[in-house]
């Protein structure tokens, strides 16, 4: 609820209460003070009317049109992931401050090695088999596999790595910017040829 909207209620509360107190005027007051109630919660209920439906309208405006997966537009993933995935942005700007949702396609035997972000990373598992383990050097030995549905996240510079089994889809998202740091400098594609 927005602020104005919080204001128009407690506004509207008072005024309630005070064309209440009025009700119990002696007889002779009571019809005046009816009309007058009625005329004030018309005109409060027309005006909330207007603000709720108002802010509807300017959230609808900032609202991207739903898509299924199948009009998802994908593209070369950003330089700092390895080659062989695929990237589509869903919402926000990842390179800027602000949240943002991702999607990485990775076929299979796609390998993440240990990094880390600046911001908390959440991921959700839309389809195969996600691996991701925590610490300084991919480990296929540890870590937990999720698929579908399944979730994991990880705090704001905290070392991890994943890879994949299956053909997989992840969803991202987050606080912006994202940016990776490679534990192992040499592990950073963005820095190869």
């Amino acid at each position: 609820m927005t602020n104005a909207t919080v204001n128009i209620l407690r506004h509207a509360d008072y005024s309630v209460t005070a064309a209440a107190s009025e009700l119990a005027l002696p007889a002779q007051g009571q019809t005046s003070a009816l009309n007058s109630w009625k005329a004030l919660m018309s005109s409060r209920l027309a005006l909330m009317a207007f603000v709720v439906l108002g802010a509807s309208g300017a959230l609808a405006d900032d609202m991207k049109m739903p898509m299924n997966g199948k009009d998802i537009k994908w593209g070369p993933a950003p330089p700092f992931f390895p080659k062989g995935a695929e990237f589509a942005v869903l919402s926000g700007d990842p390179s800027k401050d602000g949240l943002y949702v991702v999607r990485l396609k990775m076929p299979a035997g796609y390998k993440i090695p240990a990094h880390n972000h600046p911001t908390a990373e959440n991921v959700t598992v839309v389809s195969g088999n996600f691996h991701i383990g925590m610490g300084d050097h991919l480990d296929e030995k540890k870590g937990i596999e999720l698929t579908s549905g399944g979730y994991g996240e990880a705090p704001a510079k905290m070392n991890h790595y994943a890879w994949v089994t299956s053909p997989t889809i992840v969803q991202v998202h987050g606080q912006g910017p994202f940016a990776i740091t490679y534990v192992n400098s040499v592990d950073d594609p963005s820095t190869k040829e």
